[in-house]
């Protein structure tokens, strides 16, 4: 079992179910303010990642409309959604394990929760890939669910669509940015109520480019 298609296939399925709830999600919109606010230009060239049907995009650009902003996921249903959700900006399908064959500069990467869906060696490279789309400077906004590695494993909903979670912990993160020449800005955590009543610990992380 492949358990990254077994995962974008379920998200592929539920694109319209994944906005119908995340769209216009307040509770992390505290969060996209803090990236907003350590942007240095309002012009600035964003990259994201896992962009799911735009709705981080689309927060940040009705703030900001003259950022310019390029947007991938691996889920072809997820990219049409955030294309008409934000006509402005550029979205298409791609692995994000695959961006370090992109040859151009970003002032800012936005990483929103793609980190739980990747095993610990693939966020590694990720890190490492993304540093070399930032420019000097740039800021990169990352959020992920903060856990014990012996709690990762698929997941499956009562209507039995499927995903596989990784949990991933600060210490990890840290030392794989720090590594790959990231200075830590800030570091927020949010704790959002999962449908088993356990909480589940949201991790936030904002870096630069040094």
């Amino acid at each position: 079992m492949d358990k990254y298609a077994v995962t974008v296939d379920t998200f592929n399925r539920l694109a319209d179910k994944y906005q119908s709830k995340y769209m216009d999600f307040a509770f992390y919109q505290d969060t996209y303010d803090i990236f907003c606010s350590l942007l240095t230009s309002r012009q600035a060239r964003i990259f994201e990642i896992g962009c799911g049907p735009g709705n981080i995009s689309k927060y940040i650009l009705d703030k900001h409309a003259d950022l310019r902003l390029h947007g991938i996921d691996l889920a072809p249903n997820m990219v049409t959604l955030a294309r008409q959700n934000n006509p402005h900006a550029t979205f298409e399908v791609m692995d994000s394990r695959e961006i370090g064959s992109i040859n151009e500069s970003y002032d800012a990467v936005i990483c929103g929760f793609c980190t739980p869906y990747l095993a610990k060696n693939d966020v590694a490279k990720l890190i490492r890939d993304i540093r070399q789309l930032l420019n000097t400077g740039g800021i990169l906004y990352l959020s992920t669910m903060e856990g014990d590695d012996a709690g990762s494993g698929l997941q499956t909903s009562s209507a039995g669509d499927q995903v596989f979670i990784h949990y991933h912990q600060f210490e990890f993160l840290k030392s794989e940015l720090t590594a790959n020449d990231f200075e830590l800005l800030n570091v927020v955590r949010k704790q959002f109520p999962v449908e088993s009543g356990d909480p589940a610990t949201d991790l936030f992380i904002y870096a630069k480019a040094v």
